[in-house]
């Protein structure tokens, strides 16, 4: 919606008036129609449509004002429509209308701010300067129409446009085209992550490279000294002009990565890290994003693969896997490079250290194909001890250790993870694992078998009985006897074991997406999708969280949420400026449940509670304690002295008067004397009569 500077006349002067041209969809034509998007004027002091349609789109278009609101433009396929709106004395019927053709689909447009110029970019990278559209149609001023075609061809066929100009650098569409202000140069983006500065008189242009992500939209203060250009990543970055100089890049949560060319390979995979209320998440730059979920910032980046991101090829190498320790000290990831031609895959396990502060990582080792050729499925770690282990595909699991090694050079201990030992059984995939939450049992599952070891000698103790498909997660709730598995084939379930008696407690069969369990209770969540995977189904189909007590098959609680499918579960170390007069608390410590969707958007509750916990309270107080800056005229000529009020004035005490005609003008006005007679009367009670000594 845009709404231009329009005067109408009215009695002889203009008067302005706000009309709005509103780019809508039209939902009550069926979905198969194909003229959907319409744009209409409303008259915005009546509140309703005036005029016709100005245009009739397959879907609502952006609409586009020029700095003057004289012009007004859209794009529609490979056609740009513009129309010359009349801001004086303002009729829906004289709105004037040209079109300007291309042999390829645009995608955005802009205006120059004095000259009568626009640009506009298409799909395949290439920018149009179309200048002096219009003349011929527009040069009217009473708003008479011009026997000229409005569907005339581009200016190679005669179009109204005095001449065209095309540069070509992007390699794909161009998303944003935007004028500075004083007009001489023209700002480009696209998926290159890339913004390109044209000089509009030349042709010559800078660039601003590196900025990580493809880019959508741009703008620029009135003086051109900060501008601002967002991401695809979930970004925005401050620049400082006219060298574009990065001042300042703020982060939200990164976006889910898209994958078509990996096809069902690949999983939405989340991180979380208890203790410190941090989510990892796998950006498409080969990084992990931890993400402040309670205080809704970034904390930090860990670069996992040293390669050159580039947004418009295909992806090459993914991040399958991430792994943190319960109390943040250790990650673990595995990050996969795909074949080329079914040539020259590698898996890539790497351990890292945390640093000095929460979200802080170094990597410590790298494990190159770590179990032959065969993908990891699980990576867990032992509660208290240096000890992980990873399952594979290929029928065998490995349990990693930390050793010390000493280098008298520098006198520093560095760390690095090997391989203590390799299980197996028989020769099945192994699909998952996980350890007690004392450290004492590892779980692993064989397929559809759970297979209990001991960690420390590696010797099979156990194995309870098959499950209906093979098991993709496994996790030992909390310091109960249960075990939790998921099976996420099309034969789903979630199942419930007793390990002391390697038996199953109870099952469901639930198309669960993900599932997690406290660390301190007897309970697990589970998120499961509200129809089949396999079905004719949205991809942003709805889910339900399921709170289960582990020997009770019926749920506790249940939440039904939005774009369940890529989405997580998880319980966080809850806050304790947040939930200090919560009763439920367990030694000290209260544990809160986060969900994030498929396109990772995040609530925090209390899965015990009615009452939601708002995301940034704790923020929200540090801001309270800042003092705030001197705002309007204190910001300039600073604070106005304070005058005291005097306290010996003594208090004058209401009298009612003598004279009525003081007060003649309270009232109604309609009750007033005449003025021949009111105003004398007024006039001699506001003087001073003084007596007259007689002579």
């Amino acid at each position: 919606m845009v709404i231009p500077n329009i005067a109408r006349i009215s009695r002889g002067a203009e008067i302005y008036t706000p009309f709005a041209f509103v780019s809508v969809e039209d939902t009550s034509k069926p979905s198969n129609e194909k003229l959907r998007g319409q744009l209409r004027i409303y008259d915005l002091t009546k509140g309703r449509q005036v005029g016709s349609l100005l245009a009739e789109t397959r879907k609502p278009e952006m609409i586009v004002a020029s700095s003057s609101g004289e012009f007004l433009g859209i794009t529609n396929k490979r056609k740009l429509h513009v129309w010359r709106i009349p801001t004086k004395n303002f009729k829906p019927d004289k709105i004037r209308k040209i079109k300007l053709s291309h042999t390829k689909n645009l995608n955005t447009l802009a205006f120059h701010p004095s000259e009568r110029i626009v640009a506009s970019g298409d799909a395949t990278g290439r920018i149009l300067i179309w200048r002096g559209f219009g003349n011929a149609k527009f040069s009217g001023s009473d708003g008479t129409k011009s026997e000229l075609d409005e569907d005339r061809g581009d200016v190679r066929g005669n179009g109204d446009a005095d001449t065209c100009t095309t540069w070509h650098w992007h390699s794909s569409g161009v998303r944003f085209l935007k004028f500075s202000t004083d007009g001489a140069y023209l700002f480009s983006g696209g998926m290159e992550g890339v913004i390109v500065v044209w000089q509009l008189d030349t042709g010559k242009r800078r660039y601003k490279p590196r900025l990580g992500s493809p880019l959508l939209s741009f703008v620029d203060s009135p003086d051109s000294s900060i501008a601002c250009v967002s991401c695809m990543n979930n970004q925005v970055h401050l620049l400082k002009m006219p060298n574009m100089e990065v001042m300042k890049s703020i982060a939200g949560i990164k976006l889910p990565i898209s994958s078509p060319n990996l096809g069902g390979c690949y999983r939405d995979v989340y991180g979380f890290d208890y203790s410190n209320k941090l989510v990892a998440v796998p950006t498409e730059d080969y990084c992990i994003q931890f993400y402040d979920l309670f205080e809704n910032t970034e904390v930090s980046e860990v670069q996992v693969c040293e390669r050159n991101f580039q947004p418009v090829d295909d992806i090459t190498m993914y991040i399958s896997l991430v792994s943190l320790s319960i109390d943040g000290k250790f990650m673990c990831t595995v990050d996969v490079k795909l074949p080329e031609e079914e040539l020259g895959g590698l898996v890539t396990l790497k351990f890292w250290n945390q640093g000095s502060r929460a979200g802080q990582y170094f990597l410590s080792t790298v494990i190159y194909e770590p179990h032959s050729d065969a993908g990891i499925s699980a990576i867990a770690f032992r509660p208290g001890k240096n000890m992980a282990v990873s399952s594979s595909f290929g029928g065998n699991f490995k349990v990693w250790v930390q050793s010390m090694l000493s280098q008298p050079s520098d006198e520093k201990n560095q760390s690095g993870w090997r391989c203590q030992s390799v299980g197996s059984y028989k020769n099945k995939p192994m699909t998952a694992a996980t350890f007690s939450s004392d450290g004492s049992v590892l779980a692993v599952a064989a397929e559809n078998v759970v297979t209990l070891w001991d960690p420390d000698n590696n010797t099979l103790v156990g194995v309870i009985a098959e499950a209906l498909s093979p098991i993709t997660k496994l996790s030992f709730i909390g310091t109960s006897p249960f075990l939790m598995s998921l099976s996420q084939s099309s034969k789903p379930q979630v199942a419930m074991w007793n390990v002391p008696n390697l038996s199953m407690q109870w099952s469901y069969s639930l198309f669960a997406e993900a599932a997690c369990c406290s660390s301190s209770r007897s309970e697990f969540a589970v998120l499961a999708l509200l129809s089949c995977p396999d079905g004719e189904t949205l991809a942003e189909q709805d889910g339900v969280i399921l709170l289960f007590d582990a020997e009770n098959p019926k749920p506790v609680s249940s939440w039904s949420v939005k774009k369940a499918r890529g989405g997580s579960v998880a319980f966080l170390k809850g806050d304790s400026s947040l939930d200090a007069n919560r009763k439920d608390r367990i030694d000290g410590e209260a544990s809160s449940l986060v969900y994030v969707n498929g396109s990772h958007e995040y609530v925090i509750f209390d899965p015990r509670s009615n009452e939601e916990l708002h995301i940034g309270k704790s923020a929200h107080k540090n801001i309270q304690t800042e003092e705030p800056g001197p705002i309007g005229y204190a910001s300039i000529f600073g604070e106005l002295p304070k005058l005291e009020s005097k306290k010996d004035v003594p208090e004058i005490l209401f009298i009612p008067s003598e004279r009525p005609w003081e007060t003649i003008f309270s009232g109604s006005t309609h009750v007033l004397p005449p003025l021949t007679k009111l105003c004398p009367a007024f006039l001699a009670s506001l003087l001073e009569k003084r007596p007259v000594a007689n002579e």
